[in-house]
């Protein structure tokens, strides 16, 4: 009897190592932790697109900024800081939805290319009304709209272009959290810079650069080698196609629970950066290079959650992360608003961005491996006005909080409404688990309980 369990157990053994070399399975073999955290560079697209992004997104931090220093220094008024923030994204909540439908119907590589010229042109047109000392907060105003109207077309077209660069969907939640690492090892690198180039050239200089900066993802965007995209000959009326959109997105409670609890963040907790400046100014007694050092610190901590999520081997588990880091993001917002010394508020400020950093992202990657592949143009535009889109209505309400309240008490409030969130987040997780278990087992993510059973 025992010799025929061996033999049995040898030759199931046997049949599943053979299974794997002759299938070559990604699942099988995938690379997991240190050694699979780069794997999705293995693609020529997406390697592409992560040099040409890694340089322009320090330019891109480098603006962001020098923008509201610039104001700051204008102005000295924490409501105008509130201001620029709101009309610069409001556009993303006007617009997001629409452009998501844009986005499935058009060429998404096409697209990007305008949508970065475009960018370009405005932090060119920022530098130059600096360089000629004729720049006034009306002038910040419309080209602040300016972008907010170029990112709502940007930010769905980049998150659903994902999938097409990366080439297997295996490999989209590693991309997703490179893409992360990139963006915040751009949000480490860039604020350092923008505080000496603030300190030593002015606020000019930071737009002229990030202006510069655009060009190398262009370049990356034309040497990509995409396959042919098959056109439809005849698409549903662009109406029809924002109504399914909104109902798909909305209708299925996973996403609706992600996005949701994302636009809270967004709200409530984002425009904590609007109010930095005040902090580095007047709370902490700084000037530009502490104002460096603490979105600094912000990066370092963003960078260290993304690439946590880079050594995962896929998405299963994220679903509990969201809540977790919603309400390290809240608890670390008010913890610094009580510091009034600069080491324990850069320390506190590493959390902080820990915690945003690895619910973005997880957010993104829960939705982006669940969403059906038609309509993830749409989806990701609700993501990207849930992310950006509520932020100027957070902005808005920072700066007339803080101007009312004081800054402090403005992070606590916000601190509290993250934690909150993460907390009704949770009561409601393991129904969202039970309806996104079946997609993960359809994708092969998950195994089945009745197969292993059998097993």
């Amino acid at each position: 009897m025992n010799t025929l369990i061996l033999a049995s157990l040898h030759w199931r053994n046997t049949k599943m190592n053979n299974n794997i070399k002759q299938t070559g399975s990604s699942k099988s073999i995938q690379k997991t932790g240190l050694k699979g955290m780069f794997r999705s560079l293995e693609s020529y697209n997406f390697r592409l697109f992560f040099m040409g992004q890694s340089v322009s997104l320090i330019g891109t931090w480098i603006q962001r900024i020098a923008m509201p220093w610039l104001v700051y220094d204008l102005t000295h008024s924490v409501f105008l800081l509130g201001l620029i923030g709101f009309t610069g994204q409001l556009p993303v909540f006007l617009l997001g939805p629409f452009a998501g439908v844009l986005t499935d119907r058009w060429n998404r590589r096409r697209l990007l290319l305008y949508t970065q010229a475009l960018a370009m042109t405005q932090a060119f047109a920022i530098a130059a009304l600096i360089f000629l000392g004729i720049v006034q907060v009306w002038m910040i105003v419309v080209l602040s709209i300016m972008l907010g109207c170029i990112s709502a077309f940007d930010g769905p077209a980049r998150q659903s272009f994902m999938l097409e660069m990366v080439g297997k969907k295996d490999d989209l939640s590693n991309a997703i959290a490179l893409n992360s690492t990139m963006v915040n090892g751009a949000r480490l690198i860039g604020p350092s810079i923008a505080g000496i180039l603030i300190a030593s050239t002015g606020e000019g200089v930071c737009f002229l650069l990030n202006g510069i900066s655009y060009l190398v993802v262009i370049v990356s965007l034309l040497r990509m080698r995409l396959a042919p995209k098959v056109e439809k000959s005849k698409q549903p009326q662009f109406i029809a196609q924002f109504k399914e959109g909104f109902a798909y997105t909305f209708g299925f409670a996973p996403i609706k629970a992600v996005i949701l609890l994302l636009a809270l963040i967004s709200l409530m907790g984002m425009p904590y950066t609007v109010l930095m400046p005040v902090f580095a100014k007047e709370i902490l007694h700084g000037g530009a290079h502490t104002f460096g050092f603490m979105m600094g610190a912000t990066g370092f901590g963003a960078l260290s959650g993304a690439l946590y999520l880079a050594t995962r081997k896929n998405v299963v588990g994220l679903e509990r992360l969201i809540p977790m880091a919603s309400a390290l993001f809240g608890s670390g917002l008010i913890a610094f608003s009580f510091s009034r010394y600069l080491p324990i508020s850069l320390f506190l400020l590493v959390f902080t961005g820990l915690g945003m950093m690895m619910q973005m992202a997880s957010s993104n990657s829960i939705i982006q491996t669940i969403v059906d592949d038609d309509k993830r143009g749409r989806v990701m535009s609700f993501y990207t006005m849930a992310l950006m889109g509520t932020a100027p209505f957070g902005s808005l309400l920072a700066g007339s909080l803080a101007q009312w309240i004081g800054a402090p008490n403005t992070l606590i409030i916000g601190g509290t409404s993250c934690v909150v969130g993460a907390i009704v987040f949770t009561r409601n997780l393991p129904k969202l688990k039970a309806q996104i278990r079946p997609i993960y087992i359809q994708q092969g993510i998950m195994e089945s309980p009745i197969s292993i059973i059998k097993e």
